[in-house]
């Protein structure tokens, strides 16, 4: 029986081989395909690529089969980096460009999960349209899907490597040492190759893509998963970064700051003139207020890099960021997160002479936290959100007084000195809370009494 919820708001995700196996992703190629066709008439081109995860390889098998089926054209770009995968829809191969793309990966969930990104003419496939499509897929569980699983393959990664390395020659031999934590993901299946080609000044740590991750779990955003480069980092390095598993996100280190997208985004709007930025609800509510400030236009949206990719096309932003490192150049670049990308673009702020350090010490001081998550069941997720909107409008909820209560995305719940967010996560059986002020007692108090009512509103 093919499970409902592996239908995710951006991406389909579940464990492989209960959830993810030949019956079910044939019939996922299958039906992505017709969509495809429809869209594309006899010209239907679905480029694919896959993360180091022990089964991806076997997924994409099962995934052309369906979409040979279809009568789509498969292109197969092997073991690529998200960006890679997202940069190969611009681009012709032997005359034949692709309409649609696949990327297998799992992103930063364990190695037994595994997952797909989809776009059709360079929009992301989510939300209503996966949940159609797995509606499809669950009512036509039965159908018979053949073996066909030819394709061609092509050479997305060397085109990417010459483009990146020509759009950033003006950093060759910049002499600024860092390092680079891949975490056992595919970020260097490029990287490395373009900071040759740079002749920066570097070293690398768990570079090998090996999908057992046997190091540390490959998600940046955890302070536990950036032990070992921190550690790195207290030598003779400047700067660090690290991946997840499919590299579309990244952190970046100083010896004094982690910091975090949404203060990125504030660095990277104070070199734009004007500029439109797409945050997500968890960013910081000073990277609002200092671009609107600045004569800059900050939209606050909904989390999930489908969501800000369509917001930022819609309003034409020229960058968007989320928190936890998903970053959307669309100066220069084509709005959708690539994390080598973002490297560049950090390294180029370096290059130009900013002071990363001391421009974060200029911002007003406030007190964060890091992402709370609280596991909670898959199926009844949002119905806690639910729960816990009902006791917000009950004026016995035993929390300071609330100013405004914003419902983009979850619960971002306003208070006199600061904020907490409630959310639950569309990739994993979790509520994710996170609490900011500019009051360190306050964030205390507000997060005491949100963390008391969201476990109120679980039992």
């Amino acid at each position: 029986m093919i499970q409902k919820t592996i239908f995710r708001e951006y991406d389909i995700r579940g464990i492989y081989p209960d959830e993810l196996n030949e019956k079910s992703i044939k019939l996922l190629g299958y039906y992505f395909g017709c969509e495809v066709v429809k869209k594309n008439k006899n010209n239907a081109i679905v480029s694919i690529g896959y993360d180091a995860r022990t089964h991806s390889e076997i997924l994409f098998k099962y995934l052309s089969c369906g979409l040979n089926e279809a009568n789509c054209k498969v292109l197969s770009m092997g073991m690529v980096a998200t960006g890679v995968n997202y940069f190969s829809n611009y681009f012709e191969f032997d005359g034949e460009k692709p309409n649609a793309s696949i990327m297998i990966t799992g992103s930063h969930n364990p190695s037994n999960y595994n997952g797909f990104k989809m776009t059709i003419n360079n929009k992301p496939f989510f939300s209503n349209d996966i949940y159609s499509l797995g509606d499809k897929i669950i009512d036509n569980q039965d159908k018979k899907i053949g073996n066909d699983d030819k394709h061609k393959k092509i050479d997305s990664k060397s085109l990417y490597i010459d483009w990146m390395s020509k759009e950033f020659s003006h950093l060759k031999g910049m002499k600024d040492k860092f390092i680079i934590d891949c975490g056992n993901g595919v970020a260097d299946t490029v990287l490395s190759k373009i900071l040759d080609n740079l002749e920066l000044n570097y070293d690398g740590i768990y570079c090998k893509p090996d999908g057992t991750f046997p190091n540390h779990h490959p998600d940046p955003s955890e302070e536990k998963n950036l032990k070992d480069v921190k550690k790195a980092l207290e030598k003779d390095y400047k700067y660090a970064f690290a991946y997840d598993g499919d590299a579309d996100r990244i952190a970046f280190l100083t010896k004094k700051n982690n910091v975090k997208g949404d203060i990125l985004a504030l660095l990277f709007a104070s070199t734009m003139d004007k500029p439109t930025i797409v945050g997500e609800v968890k960013c910081s509510q000073i990277m609002y207020d200092i671009i609107n400030k600045n004569g800059g236009n900050a939209i606050m949206y909904k989390t999930g890099h489908s969501n800000l990719k369509v917001k930022i096309k819609e309003v034409g932003a020229d960058f968007g960021a989320e928190v936890s490192g998903h970053l959307f150049f669309n100066d220069r670049y084509f709005g959708f997160d690539d994390a080598i990308y973002a490297t560049l673009r950090i390294l180029e702020l370096i290059h130009n002479n900013m002071d990363i350090d001391m421009e974060v010490s200029k911002l007003p001081k406030i007190w964060t936290t890091d992402e709370i998550k609280t596991e909670v069941s898959e199926i009844n997720k949002f119905e806690i959100i639910q729960k816990i909107r009902e006791m917000l409008n009950n004026k016995e909820n035993d929390l300071p007084k609330i100013k405004d209560i914003i419902e983009i995305d979850g619960l971002r719940i306003i208070f006199e000195n600061g904020w907490a967010l409630i959310r639950a996560s569309n990739t994993t059986p979790v509520l994710v809370s996170r609490f900011e002020s500019t009051n360190k007692e306050k964030l205390h108090l507000y997060k005491d009494k949100v963390e008391a009512l969201i476990q109120k509103a679980i039992f």
